[in-house]
């Protein structure tokens, strides 16, 4: 079995830690680098897993997941570099994946030794439940058995997509962040439910069953049509069929428009994908 390490211990990291447990992997397959004490001591206790320095988390993985924040890149990215030119017998293919958003490959490459494979991927906060979905774009070095291998490793807490990396920073816009605006809405929904009398107890359940279930529903439509046109015309067709002429959601879902919802959630995807380019590290 491959084994992995992963560089950073926070709430990405510790998602796509916690989602390759429930999906089979062996803890002992997995090490993770963090500095932090306290998140060392979380992860160690929680996940029994071995935390240690980068150094000693690069010297043995075959996949290497860079998964801190945009502001450590430079330093850690040295770090790993440092290890890899350690390694002077060069026993062990070192595939080095980031899901740091608005990082480019093109950075790695550059920081690390020549050749290096580089595998970009933006996953989400789901896949700590294996419900996630990650895209995932190659760097110029990386092979295509190789995108293969990390497609399978994301694949394993939840579906993944393959795309150009140009168009990774929308995909943090909507995947990434999206789980974020689904949570708003439900928290929004329930407050609601409270202000027109229900408990907060009934509220919360009433509201996320009906989100689960509304999901199940489109992602059923969505099976059920493949890869056909249809795919996006299928939430404005379910939305449809459960709105009847002048009844009452017709008249809730005009309130929702007339409140300007699909503007402010236009506005949201822009804001975070130029957030995630303005966070980006360059190669300059």
């Amino acid at each position: 079995m491959s084994r992995i390490a992963i560089i950073g211990g926070g709430n990405i990291g510790e998602a796509l830690l916690s989602g390759l447990l429930r999906s089979g992997r062996q803890v002992k397959d997995i090490v993770v680098a963090e500095r932090v004490p306290a998140r060392t001591r979380h992860l160690s206790e929680t996940y029994s897993v071995l935390v240690t320095s980068v150094a000693d988390a690069v010297e043995n993985a075959n996949f290497v997941v860079v998964a801190v924040k945009p502001s450590d890149v430079e330093s850690v990215t040295d770090e790993i570099a440092a290890a890899v030119a350690r390694d002077d017998a060069g026993s062990i293919e070192h595939v080095f994946v980031t899901v740091v958003a608005g990082v480019s490959t093109t950075y790695f490459e550059g920081k690390l030794p020549a050749g290096a494979p580089v595998i970009r991927v933006m996953p989400n906060a789901p896949m700590v439940v294996g419900a996630g979905v990650s895209a995932i774009a190659k760097g110029r070095f990386a092979t295509p058995e190789q995108l293969k291998d990390v497609a399978a490793l994301f694949d394993s807490v939840g579906g993944v997509l393959k795309v150009p990396e140009s168009q990774l920073d929308a995909v943090t816009a909507v995947s990434g962040s999206g789980p974020a605006y689904f949570f708003l809405m439900v928290e929004a929904l329930i407050d609601a439910g409270v202000a027109v009398g229900l408990s907060r107890a009934d509220a919360t359940d009433l509201v996320v069953q009906t989100m689960a279930g509304s999901a199940a529903m489109l992602l059923e439509r969505v099976d059920e049509n493949g890869g056909s046109g249809d795919i996006d015309t299928t939430p404005a067709r379910l939305r449809a069929a459960v709105t009847s002429p002048a009844g009452t959601t017709a008249a809730g879902l005009a309130e929702l428009e007339r409140g300007g919802l699909r503007a402010a959630v236009a506005a949201a995807v822009v804001a975070a994908k130029d957030r995630a380019g303005q966070l980006g590290v360059t190669s300059e």
